[in-house]
């Protein structure tokens, strides 16, 4: 069943739309993440969905019943549909207990629901703390527990981990991720973080200038985007001038075959994408390493792994990642530079080269 569908929706402010012909569709017990950036109608979206904005065209369906579209517009509160906003806007006059339990019925009270919750959010026995004892993300747990509490339709979670550090976002992401799998609920997520939504959810909508540009699992808009912006949006791009010639991208780098390239045709000029971990990078003594070579500008430390720039004898400026597993090579050395993988193409008109996938090189 489908817990939510949108189509075709539209939201004007003055001259500005916001939505222009929005389709989405959310299966139940999915987690869905919207990912834009500021001013691309996320938010609105979310907001339209919520019932705290009303539609000036298309429609909403929340478990197959309209919610909005036409003349019809139910209100908020009657939607069914839980939001967990970005501060977790708690009561700061009652108890954690007493937070989740707001608006529950006295049977759902009675029944144990609110320590159920708390207990898959990772908060059991906080029951009688009050807000102001609770971190930030102790904060955002018990809002999510709310929001879980009376089991709605969907819950829009809206940018909730935004104010909070690094670790505790990761940590708290995961948390969030598990509980909503433990209770069978759906979500959508708002988000403008790329990380945030290629980790969590089970497919990405990205949207820009009120539209959906891409939909689908976040594998397949990592590795496939639709256009030279969600390729750049959506991860870091290494974005290559190049020809494409039976079914093989040839670029400054080398050559590579192409992920869902054409097979025959005329050479065509292309935009090549390359991600990071595929440019890689062997110390010019290496022999049979690639015939392409250049010099190393500086590294970028990340922990886990390490972004590496490098120059090539034409002046081509690439970033090459790889997991700080080995010696790193130091800068101002040559090395020699390869291509590991499939490559996405687009002709100047940015419509993608289409063909049958096939297998990395390398």
């Amino acid at each position: 069943m489908t817990a939510l569908t949108v189509t075709a929706a539209g939201k004007n402010y003055g001259t500005v739309a916001a939505l222009a012909g929005v389709h989405l569709s959310v299966p139940t017990g999915e987690l869905a993440a919207v990912l834009g950036p500021s001013g691309c109608g996320k938010t609105t979206l979310l907001r339209c969905i919520a019932g705290l904005e009303h539609l000036d065209a298309g429609e909403i369906r929340v478990a197959g019943s309209v919610v909005a579209g036409g003349r019809t517009h139910v209100p908020a509160h009657r939607r069914r549909v839980a939001l967990v906003p970005q501060e977790g806007a708690l009561f700061p006059h009652l108890s954690v207990a007493d937070n989740v339990a707001y608006g529950l019925d006295r049977a759902v009270r009675r029944s144990g629901r609110v320590d159920e919750v708390l207990a898959l959010v990772g908060l059991e026995g906080y029951q009688p703390r009050m807000p102001h004892q609770l971190s930030g993300g102790q904060q955002q747990r018990v809002a999510l527990a709310r929001a879980l509490a009376p089991r709605p339709r969907l819950i829009l979670l809206d940018e909730p981990f935004s104010a909070l550090d690094a670790g505790l976002r990761a940590d708290l992401r995961r948390d969030v991720r598990a509980a909503l799998r433990a209770d069978g609920a759906t979500a959508v997520l708002v988000t403008h973080d790329q990380a945030e939504a290629l980790s969590l959810a089970d497919h990405v909508v990205v949207m820009r200038d009120g539209r959906v540009v891409q939909d689908g699992p976040p594998t397949e808009v990592y590795a496939v985007p639709a256009d030279h912006w969600v390729a750049s949006f959506v991860g870091d791009a290494v974005l290559l001038p190049g020809v494409v010639r039976q079914g093989r991208a040839y670029t400054v780098v080398g050559e590579a075959p192409l992920n869902g390239g054409s097979g025959d045709g005329p050479v065509r000029p292309v935009t090549v994408l390359l991600r990071p971990e595929q440019v890689r990078l062997t110390p010019v003594d290496v022999p049979g390493a690639g015939q392409i070579t250049g010099r190393v500008l500086r590294h970028d430390f990340h922990g886990h792994d390490l972004l590496t720039v490098v120059r090539l004898d034409d002046g081509t400026e690439l970033q090459s990642r790889r997991l700080n597993d080995g010696p790193m090579i130091r800068a101002g050395a040559a090395v020699r530079v390869s291509i590991h993988g499939a490559v996405r193409a687009w002709h100047a008109d940015e419509v993608p080269v289409t063909a049958e996938p096939v297998q990395p090189v390398g």
